[in-house]
């Protein structure tokens, strides 16, 4: 009688090098990439800035499940590349100041930490392979040793995308807590700034939305001041 387990190797070693190659490193990252694409297909076509508009349900615009609700959706289109804020006013608007901060961090933290997720498990592996810079690898030294504070101050700073600081924390060595802990405290300021300017942009003239607008003003001066002074020294 013939033995079939010799038979069966062949097929037995060519699943497996198909498995190999499916999870190698490269093909993860090929797969973030064809999600992040679609992520932002989807955010064209179905413009989810149309809750400022009044595309948000009348009957979801208030309660904690509508916030809850709004919250989810706000992490969903964060990953998606929505503008956080675009999502911050709608937020404010539809929830007031108190609730509509509640909602914005909750899906800011919910949007990093699944942008962190997929960063770090489809493309770490391969995108740290590429960084032989001496400043991509000071970044990535400063985010692996110094996660939470380094985190902080992106956060903090208003003229450093939202998905580039995710995905930069995913391709370091950075701790997820540290990341999640340093995304929530950091995003408050600017967050609760555009909030605040949403709940009360009926009344432009009050001194809540005048405080927030000129929060928003000075620290995107602040900001674009800190970005040419170091694009001048680099230039030098």
């Amino acid at each position: 009688m013939l033995d079939p387990v010799p038979a069966a190797r062949p097929a037995v070693g060519l699943a497996a090098r198909c498995t190999r190659a499916l999870l190698s490193p490269w093909s993860r990252l090929s797969l973030l990439v064809v999600v992040l694409l679609a992520a932002a297909v989807t955010m064209l076509l179905f413009e989810p800035q149309r809750l400022l508009t009044g595309g948000w349900p009348g009957r979801l615009s208030g309660g904690a499940v509508a916030v809850t609700l709004f919250g989810a959706v706000y992490g969903v289109c964060t990953v998606a590349f929505v503008p956080r804020p675009l999502l911050n006013v709608a937020a404010g608007a539809l929830f007031g100041s108190q609730a509509g901060l509640a909602a914005a961090l909750a899906g800011t933290v919910l949007g990093a930490g699944v942008s962190f997720a997929l960063g770090r498990v489809l493309g770490q592996d391969a995108l740290r392979t590429l960084l032989r810079g001496r400043w991509l690898r000071a970044a990535d030294g400063q985010l692996s040793r110094h996660g939470f504070r380094s985190m902080m101050a992106l956060r903090l700073f208003p003229g450093v995308p939202f998905a580039a600081a995710n995905y930069c924390a995913a391709v370091s060595r950075m701790r997820c807590p540290a990341f999640l802990a340093a995304t929530g405290l950091g995003s408050v300021p600017n967050t609760a700034a555009y909030v605040v300017a949403g709940s009360t942009a009926s009344s432009p003239s009050s001194p809540a939305f005048l405080a927030a607008m000129g929060f928003i003003v000075l620290t995107g001066a602040g900001a674009a001041v800190v970005a040419w002074r170091r694009r001048h020294r680099l230039t030098e």
